[in-house]
């Protein structure tokens, strides 16, 4: 039977091995401590910097001729110069989200002397509760934790067997917030400011106000003037966290203000809300195995088998996404989601959304994984990306529509980024704008078509259109000047350069981007010309070629890469999260991409990301080769995860002087696993299309399909044993099975049983 648990026999010692709680909103890392409990705080709109308006090169729009004739005339050097010097963004109050301080309780001494023993501490998936437990000193202490989306805080219960025990000091720590805090009769407040200079002017940021209060059974709680609580000889305390920011006009204190609140009501609320979602899916890939997640980890990660620690890390992703973006979150999740370590935040990354890949990624378990509700701050997070944007199309590029690169931040910077090298992803919003198409295909909301996607997408189409650019000597449509995110390639004289014309990645997403807009306006029966000059653009796109080397290439000239380990390999968006190459439509492509991923790994120095070995193992899904796609699987959990299982981009790579935290290998990962066992265009479901050949008995119930369906399937001996498939709405589509294509139809709301 599967295990839904994370749990540890010693408290965490650091932030990798806390537990993470979040209200989509609001992030907690909770350690268990025995003689001090900590409580790192997060929150999504604690962020430095402001709206700008001067973010784009006043000198790009004069440029852009000059730097696309020189490398369309083969001057790659010259226009990478020049680019570098017109072409990258001014984000003067970009900012970044800030980590809060922590709330730190430290406990007296146990008289005896006696060590801690019976130590447990679990993070329960299915109810979302962090709970630790001991005994010393003859007694037994119960700590449980969560954090409530219903009520919007943070809740902690302490508890003893013996009356009177409960005593500790309360402060809020640790903090690099502008600020300070002062105690209460019944708690602590922190008032500050988000403010730092690395990626802002040291200036700029949101109010901060953070409230805690103690709410005791027996005992006393004192208060000081250097902002400590004292709570001593109680028999039960609740703490209560609320948190609040001004960002986009909202009243702070109003925010953190925390109600007259029953700690079983709020526990009950809680739990029924979040299995509300987290109940949808389950998944049996084996056995559990009694231990410690870290020592299964470390097991894993030296080759032991677990299978059922990878059903554990897929349903930990789906937990994260839960925990990290709900309906209501005034943001979308961030590089770090709503648990920030302060690393990112501290150096060049900043810690925002990038468009390159990450923030996609963060979305990857929502619809497969049935938390369409999960997508929805992403999607209002875009359609304000894209009024952000017009400004950049037009002043940057005179064009139509709207436009984003590669970073963007709680304010809807749509500029180019401030280096050359990484900063030119001219695609990143039409990659970004994908997702509100792929709610839309599992749905068929046509509303929300109407309403919400389909102005986003038909902008982005509206920018291709006017900024792509005939080839002059074949005639194809491109885009340029950019950059194949983040990657450089060598020119003919040997010169390391990352501006170009027509790369792939561009190639990819245009096509996506006009072949989305005219299928969109077709369903919703409008645009007739727009329609006709998409498809007629899609037409004339370059093509995909293939290389001296066999690859898939990244660029339009067969170039080497400057650096062939490098961590992105953006062209292969063409297999996933498209499908404009796959094995059986473009079988010579396929094989093509398959050596970009083996180049990529057999090169010296090649830059291991969880990012990264979600990404393979999605592409392998694709190319439904179950077995590598488990290869990336098991190097994600056991070489880019933690203790605590969250993934994290490794020192040394990019910039990085350590492991630091980032949310797309959890949410990715999981994706990926629903990949391997799920995969469906609209037209046709694929069941266990890259199931691996050690995964001989499982199960998978609630995952989606697009177009509406709800999934449960049973393999034995790895054969399909049977699938059930329910429809939420009249439906007919191919179901294909191990080379098998039967044509099913459905009435709404019907299950059939296809094997």
């Amino acid at each position: 039977m599967s295990s839904s648990v994370l749990f540890y026999d010693r408290p965490a010692e650091r932030w990798f091995e806390a537990l993470p709680i979040g209200n989509g909103r609001l992030g907690g890392m909770v350690h268990g401590g025995v003689d001090t409990e900590i409580i790192r705080l997060s929150e999504s709109t604690a962020w430095s910097g402001a709206p700008s308006d001067s973010d784009v090169s006043p000198t790009a729009l004069r440029e852009l001729p000059a730097i696309r004739k020189l490398l369309f005339d083969g001057e790659y050097g010259q226009a990478q110069r020049l680019a570098s010097e017109h072409l990258p963004g001014y984000p003067a109050s970009f900012g970044t989200n800030m980590p809060l301080p922590r709330l730190r309780l430290d406990f007296p001494q146990d008289e005896t002397g006696d060590p801690a023993g019976n130590y447990r501490r679990t993070l329960d998936l299915d109810t979302g509760l962090v709970r630790v437990e001991f005994d010393q000193g003859q007694i037994r202490w119960v700590r449980e934790s969560f954090a409530s989306h219903p009520h919007g805080v943070i809740a902690m219960r302490l508890t003893a067997d013996h009356p009177a025990s409960l005593s500790f000091t309360a402060t809020l720590d640790d903090t690099v917030l502008d600020g300070g805090t002062t105690s209460t009769t019944d708690g602590l407040v922190f008032h500050g400011r988000a403010v730092e200079s690395l990626h802002s002017d040291g200036k700029q940021g949101t109010t901060v106000e953070i409230r805690v209060r103690f709410d005791i059974d027996g005992g006393t709680l004192a208060h000081d003037d250097a902002g400590t609580v004292t709570v001593s000889g109680a028999d039960v305390v609740v703490v209560l966290i609320a948190v609040g920011t001004d960002w986009a006009g909202a009243d702070p204190s109003a925010r953190a203000s925390i109600g007259v609140l029953d700690y079983d009501m709020l526990r009950a609320a809680h739990i029924a809300d979040h299995q509300s979602l987290m109940r949808r899916v389950s998944i049996d890939l084996g056995d559990a195995v009694a231990l410690p997640t870290d020592v299964r980890r470390e097991r894993f990660a030296r080759g032991e088998r677990d299978d059922d620690l990878i059903a554990l890390y897929f349903q930990y992703g789906r937990y994260l996404t839960i925990a990290g973006s709900r309906e209501d979150s005034p943001l979308p999740l961030a590089l770090q989601g709503v648990w920030n370590d302060g690393f990112a935040s501290s150096m060049g990354w900043s810690n925002d959304f990038h468009l390159d890949i990450n923030t996609q990624q963060n979305y990857w378990a929502t619809e497969p994984g049935n938390l369409a509700e999960c997508h929805a701050p992403l999607v209002r997070f875009v359609q304000n990306l894209a009024q952000a944007g017009r400004s950049t199309a037009r002043d940057m590029y005179g064009a139509d529509g709207w436009v984003a690169h590669t970073v963007t931040n709680a304010w809807g910077y749509s500029a180019p980024g401030a280096g050359i090298g990484w900063g030119m992803n001219v695609t990143g919003g039409a990659w970004i704008a994908l997702q509100l198409w792929e709610h839309y295909e599992y749905h068929l909301d046509e509303a929300y078509l109407r309403e919400q996607a389909y102005p986003v997408l038909r902008d982005a189409a509206l920018f291709m259109l006017s900024y792509l650019t005939p080839h002059p000597a074949h005639g194809w449509l491109v885009a340029g000047p950019s950059e194949s995110p983040e990657n450089w390639y060598l020119a003919p004289d040997g010169t390391p350069c990352s501006v170009a014309m027509g790369t792939t990645a561009d190639r990819v997403f245009a096509e996506a981007i006009l072949r989305i807009c005219a299928q969109a306006a077709t369903i919703l029966d409008v645009d007739p010309d727009l329609r006709t000059r998409a498809e007629a653009a899609r037409l004339r796109l370059s093509p995909f070629r293939i290389g001296r080397h066999g690859q898939l290439q990244e660029w339009l000239d067969d170039f080497d890469e400057s650096d062939p380990a490098h961590r992105h390999t953006a062209h292969l968006c063409a297999v996933f999260p498209e499908r404009q190459i796959t094995p059986r439509g473009t079988p010579e492509l396929a094989r093509a991409a398959a050596v970009i991923i083996e180049r990529r790994q057999q090169a010296p120095g090649w830059e291991q990301t969880e990012w990264g070995e979600a990404n393979f193992a999605a592409f392998y899904a694709r190319l439904l080769n179950g077995d590598k796609a488990l290869t990336h699987v098991t190097r994600l959990i056991g070489d880019a995860s933690e203790a605590n299982l969250l993934s994290f981009s490794a020192g040394g790579i990019a910039g990085a002087a350590q492991n630091i935290y980032s949310f797309d290998g959890n949410a990715a990962g999981t994706g990926a696993i629903a990949e391997m066992l799920l995969q469906s265009d609209g037209e046709e479901l694929e069941l266990l299309p890259a199931l691996p050949s050690t995964w001989r008995d499982g199960s998978v119930r609630g995952l989606r399909a697009r177009g509406g369906f709800t999934v449960d399937l049973t393999w034995h001996g790895g054969r399909l044993h049977e699938a059930r498939i329910h429809a939420a709405r009249a439906a007919r589509a191919r179901v294909r099975y191990a080379g098998t294509v039967t044509d099913v139809t459905w009435e709404a709301g019907q299950e059939r049983s296809v094997v």
